[in-house]
């Protein structure tokens, strides 16, 4: 599985531009989101609980390159498991979650 921390998202995000933009998939539950999310700007932002993934995986570009996001990294793990095996070759899982984030890039978002 590809593992990004977060300034390594950031310098890939960089790198791509608007060329190649990522999709930002946070996978944590709605009251975790509402605490706060990751916002790059020229990337999506598209909050998707992980119980809702497979019905909702038409909604996805296996295409695009897609970054999952929860709150240490164990769920959105497992959801780039699962885009991988179908089909998603440019999925990636944001190690240490929002927790990591916080403390790595942007103290600003709540950690909780």
């Amino acid at each position: 599985m590809r593992e990004l921390t977060g300034p390594e998202l950031i310098a890939m995000h960089e790198a791509a531009g608007a060329a190649a933009p990522l999709l930002l998939l946070d996978v944590r539950e709605a009251w975790e989101f509402a605490l706060g999310a990751i916002h790059l700007a020229g990337t999506q932002t598209l909050h998707m609980p992980m119980n809702e993934v497979p019905a909702r995986l038409a909604e996805l570009n296996p295409a695009q390159p897609v970054v999952c996001i929860c709150h240490h990294g164990m769920r959105s793990a497992q959801v780039v498991a699962f885009l991988s095996h179908h089909g998603f070759d440019a999925a990636y899982n944001l190690a240490g979650g929002t927790d990591a984030w916080s403390e790595q890039v942007d103290p600003n978002l709540p950690r909780y």
